[in-house]
Formats: C-alpha cells, structure tokens, sequence
C-alpha cells in the first residue's frame, strides 16, 4: 500500500462506519480483527473505492497548497514583484505580472523560455520580471553573474540580449564564452567581467535565494502568476488559461 493510501483510507472508514464501531482503543482482539476482515473484504470487493478515496485527499492538498501560496505570495508581495533589481519587461502597466526564477543550466528553463516570451508578447498585457536563481552549480551561477553584472553596467536592454544568448548557449560557460557573448553584443566586456564579483551582485543573488526559501521554491524554473505558485515547466497553452482565470477572479 503506498504512503497516500493510508490517510485516504482512514478517512473512508471513519465516513463508512458507526461511530461507535471507531473506539479502537476500547475494542477486543476479536472486535478488531473482524473489524480488519470488514475493511480488507469491502476494499477487495469494491478496490474503485480507494482511487476515489485518493482522489479526494489530493483535491483537498492541492486546495490546502494553493491557499498556503496565496498567503506567501501575499506575504512577499514587495520583494517578488516589486524589487529595485529584477529585470522587467513585457507589459510594464499590464493587468497581471508574471515572475520567472531561473537557472540558465536547467533544460526545463531553456524549454520554457520561448513559451514565455511567446506568452508576453501575443497576450500583451502582461508584466514579465525575471529573477536570477542559479542552483545548479559553478557555472549557473558564473551565467546569473554576468547577466546581473550586465544589467548593473549597460542597462536593461542589454540583460535581455544577454539572458536570451545564455539560455539558449550550448557550451560551457567560461571567461572565453562570456567574452565571446558580449563582444558579439556590442558590450563593454571588461566593465562586466570587473562587476561580476562585485558585493552589489552577490547581493541580489543572495536576496534571490533568500526569497526562494521564503516562498518553498527549491527548483527551475518556479513562477509566481498573480496570486499563483506555478512549480515546475509549465507549456504555454496552460499558462494561457491560469491567465484567464486570474482575471476572469479578479
């Protein structure tokens, strides 16, 4: 019997039986044996009855999740959508903001990427910010670096081209590959390998973290739409429709 089984099946038999046939403490060795028999021959009569039993227990986690994630998002609303670091783009007056935490080494990161952007740009009213979560290692974390020092240096428009040639760069990332990246974009390469160890970088990786564990995120790519945690990739079409019924609630 698998672990979600048990809680599901207590909850059945407590609703199948009298309430007095539930004093298990108070019950004779023949009373819960034969109470075992009823509960073992009912399941194998009627085993459909265990699907439905875990049915319901993941329809009231998944409710009891959603409404622990209004509550930290509600709770962080400032740092996750309103920091002074985060790059932003799509719809900066749109009617809902969608947050991406991403690493540049994470394949689903890398899948989800032209969903999204094919998701802001046809919806248009949607504000995008991204947040530098790198997890995955050395050079996840060299990758959030350069794009962070790139912003604090040249702008927004330069992250954007930058962030957009990190998710999609097939090799590893080195001083060679960074140079080679922005030497490509017209960047002051010099200036943004110098800021890439700077405090004001580790900073905001360090915040980014630091936001992730407040709001259980342990994996890329993570997002926060509206009031909704979306954990894990999420295709297009689906981010269509949460879309629609945030609004449609709103």
């Amino acid at each position: 019997m698998t672990r979600p089984l048990l809680p599901a099946l207590a909850a059945m038999a407590t609703l199948a039986l009298p309430a007095q046939a539930f004093d298990l403490e108070n019950m004779t060795d023949a009373e819960r044996d034969a109470f075992r028999t009823e509960i073992r021959d009912y399941l194998l009569e009627n085993p459909e009855v265990i699907m439905e039993a875990v049915a319901v227990l993941e329809q009231r986690e998944t409710a009891a999740q959603a409404e622990s994630d209004v509550q930290m998002i509600e709770d962080h609303a400032e740092a996750i959508f309103n920091d002074d670091h985060s790059w932003v783009g799509g719809n900066p007056e749109g009617d809902l903001t969608l947050v991406e935490f991403m690493d540049y080494r994470c394949g689903y990161c890398r899948r989800a990427a032209p969903d999204v952007d094919d998701l802001v740009e046809f919806d248009g009213n949607i504000r995008f910010v991204i947040k530098e979560f790198p997890i995955l290692g050395e050079q996840s974390m060299t990758s959030a670096r350069f794009a962070i020092a790139t912003k604090q240096v040249a702008g927004d428009d330069a992250y954007k081209d930058v962030h957009d040639a990190l998710i999609t760069f097939g090799g590893d990332i080195d001083e060679t590959a960074l140079t080679r990246i922005s030497e490509t974009l017209g960047l002051d390469t010099d200036a943004i390998l110098a800021q890439m160890e700077s405090p004001d970088v580790t900073e905001v990786i360090a915040e980014n973290h630091q936001l992730a564990k407040s709001l259980g995120i342990s994996g890329t790519p993570s997002f926060v739409m509206g009031d909704q945690m979306l954990r894990g990739y999420v295709p297009r079409e689906q981010m269509e429709v949460i879309a629609a019924e945030i609004r449609a609630d709103s």
